[in-house]
């Protein structure tokens, strides 16, 4: 048995708690310190609270960091130098430079790192990911994606502060930073406009520009102003031929009865994204191999996203940092 400790009872902590609960090889412990998440977290998932960040650490073989993001470094470090494999929610740290010494005590301790880009584990993006690699667009020319709708609140309001969660593109864009650089290569220059990153708070949408070392140009868009709903979309277009996504459309279960209808997801439990992504951590855990996404890509999605603020802020185009 592997004992897999959440660091948070919030929204993620829920999500990853309910994957977790499909393994039967998994002990789950966790820990929050607000009473009411960890009552509910607790009642939830049948599992108890233990008393302390530090707990946690001690008594699991792996932690699992789904803290407000300008927590998770030193979150992480406590985790690392403990010995202990590590995931970390998205984005990995707040800032490039916290990623790399989150990346470089890994690395002196021989730890597994992995950050928590899920995209790359749902079904849609993957398969557009191994298309445009197999060349089924040619040459790929021009990507557009489209992520968002309301914004989230978090424990406190902690997202609606821009200081502590990145806002709109570091908190949410860098999924499709990440997705992006994972199927066109490397970023060489971002340009962003936002609506709302002057202020420094609340809702926000932004629009973020994206060139690549092969020649092809990003567009993505990522809004917490869409009443709507929740919504993705991309696409990519080559030399070949074009293809597309939008989660508004996909194909599902209906079942209608009694004047009333339902849908359902076709995939199986273990289809789900997050279980795939967290199943194939703790396979790389278990096997001592390089997890699915490497804490250097986690960085990297950070990097290309704190250039899109940066160009918003100065309206001036930015270079992003490799670490």
């Amino acid at each position: 048995m592997v004992k897999v400790g959440i660091l948070g009872a919030g929204g993620m902590g829920n999500v990853h708690a309910r994957q977790y609960r499909k393994m039967s090889d998994v002990d789950l412990y966790f820990f929050d310190p607000l009473p009411d998440k960890s009552e509910a977290f607790a009642k939830q998932w049948d599992v108890e609270p233990l008393d302390s960040p530090e707990s946690v650490i001690s008594k699991c073989d792996v932690v699992d960091i789904c803290l407000p993001t300008d927590m998770h470094v030193d979150a992480g470090l406590q985790s690392i130098s403990a010995g202990r494999a590590t995931f970390i929610e998205k984005p990995l740290a707040r800032s490039v430079e916290d990623c790399v010494r989150l990346m470089s005590a890994a690395e002196k301790g021989g730890v597994v790192l992995m950050p928590g880009q899920v995209v790359r584990f749902f079904a849609e993006f993957a398969t557009g990911h191994r298309l445009v690699k197999k060349g089924a667009v040619g040459t790929p020319a021009a990507a557009r994606t489209r992520r968002g709708g309301l914004a989230p609140l978090g424990s406190r309001g902690w997202f609606q502060d821009h200081a502590r969660s990145g806002g709109v593109l570091l908190d949410l864009a860098v999924h499709d930073f990440d997705w992006l650089r994972w199927t066109l290569g490397e970023v060489t220059q971002v340009y962003a406009r936002s609506v709302g990153i002057q202020v420094g708070s609340g809702p926000d949408y932004a629009l973020t520009t994206l060139s690549f070392e092969g020649g092809a140009v990003g567009h993505v868009e990522a809004t917490w102003m869409d009443p709507s709903g929740f919504r993705t979309t991309f696409e990519v277009a080559g030399s070949k031929g074009l293809i597309q996504h939008d989660s508004r459309n996909n194909a599902a279960l209906r079942t209608t009865f009694d004047g009333r209808t339902f849908t359902d997801n076709a995939l199986s439990p273990t289809d789900d994204p997050y279980y795939l992504e967290l199943r194939g951590f703790l396979e790389a855990v278990r096997d001592r191999t390089e997890p699915p996404v490497t804490g250097y890509d986690g960085a990297m999605a950070v990097s290309i996203a704190l250039a899109a603020v940066e160009s918003a802020k100065t309206g001036v185009a930015q270079v992003p940092v490799r670490p």
